[in-house]
């Protein structure tokens, strides 16, 4: 029988691996954001389809590695990283604090969560 713990476990050392958040390793393999926080948090298991979707996004992930933990997954080399874009600052130009670009639909921020590569998460609601 398979432990879904260490599956979950697998999935967090490819997450930490390579240096991902859980919301690009979510992009990466193309799965909504919300579900690794349901799989990381042990609310949900990991999906054959899910499985499918890490092992086809990461060269050096096997089936047999996630799902047993058999075999080698050399996963501290991530393959092809996607080129970020570096960002180029113009002088005088005026770049938006942080409760600028919140405010931009003119609606009152309510709470903040960091979601974190273990699987934590941490909520700061207004008062």
């Amino acid at each position: 029988m398979l432990n879904v713990d260490e599956i979950v476990h697998r999935i967090q050392t490819i997450i930490k691996e390579n240096e991902l958040s859980a919301s690009s390793f979510a992009d990466r393999i193309g799965v909504q954001r919300s579900s690794i926080s349901h799989i990381l948090s042990g609310r949900n298991k990991p999906s054959l389809d899910f499985l499918a979707k890490i092992e086809a996004s990461f060269e050096e992930v096997s089936f047999s590695w996630l799902l047993k933990g058999e075999g080698n997954a050399d996963i501290s080399s991530p393959t092809a990283p996607t080129p970020m874009e570096t960002p180029t600052l113009v002088e005088n130009e005026i770049i938006p604090t942080p409760k600028q670009m919140i405010s931009v639909k003119n609606e009152e921020l309510i709470k903040i969560v960091h979601y974190y590569a273990d699987g934590s998460f941490e909520a700061y609601t207004k008062r």
